[in-house]
């Protein structure tokens, strides 16, 4: 079984994760993506947003109609900080018959050389960098053995992030299109990011 992980903090899931997620799963030839809500993400502050629970929750109403498509929760039930490293020890034990890849944005694969412990990771998991029109990535600058462990997929140019999607809420302006109807109208009875 070929799966790829979708890390993040789905502060809200968004139709572009969702965009992302299918084309990777084509052209990576995947037989299921996993979204994975980050716990505490390592780069990023904290947003105001949505719990931990409620997170996870949009995705699973996002995905609970595509087969191929599911939520996960582990990074939530380890706790602490979300770090890759660990999480890839925790899936290998949990399903050692997988192959893993992490799916990320064409941008995050020239910092892969700062990911924690890369050298490891790369010898357990590949990555998916998602290539969107315009940005070049510049694999030959990257160590070899982190070169091998990436494959590019192209996607289309969305511009749209879920940080957008709570400002616009919080102004009271409408997100329809641009997240799913099950996760717009569970953040409508939640109230979720209103101001």
């Amino acid at each position: 079984m070929k799966v790829g992980i979708m890390g993040g903090t789905f502060d809200p899931i968004h139709i572009g994760h969702l965009l992302a997620a299918q084309h990777a799963l084509e052209q990576a030839e995947l037989d299921e993506v996993w979204f994975m809500p980050t716990n505490i993400p390592p780069h990023k502050p904290q947003s105001q947003g949505a719990s931990g629970e409620q997170r996870l929750e949009m995705v699973r109403l996002a995905v609970h109609d595509q087969p191929q498509l599911r939520e996960c929760r582990i990074e939530l039930d380890k706790g602490g900080i979300s770090y890759s490293i660990e999480t890839v020890h925790l899936l290998r034990e949990l399903h050692p018959d997988y192959m893993f890849s992490y799916i990320i944005g064409a941008d995050m694969v020239q910092y892969l050389p700062k990911w924690l412990k890369i050298d490891e990771l790369v010898s357990m998991v590949t990555f998916i960098g998602l290539q969107r029109p315009g940005y070049q990535t510049e694999l030959n600058t990257l160590p070899p053995e982190i070169q091998k462990a990436v494959t590019l997929v192209h996607m289309p140019q969305i511009e749209l992030s879920s940080t957008a999607i709570r400002e616009r809420v919080a102004a009271g302006r409408t997100v329809r299109y641009m997240v799913p109807d099950p996760v717009l109208e569970y953040m409508e009875v939640n109230r979720l990011y209103e101001a």
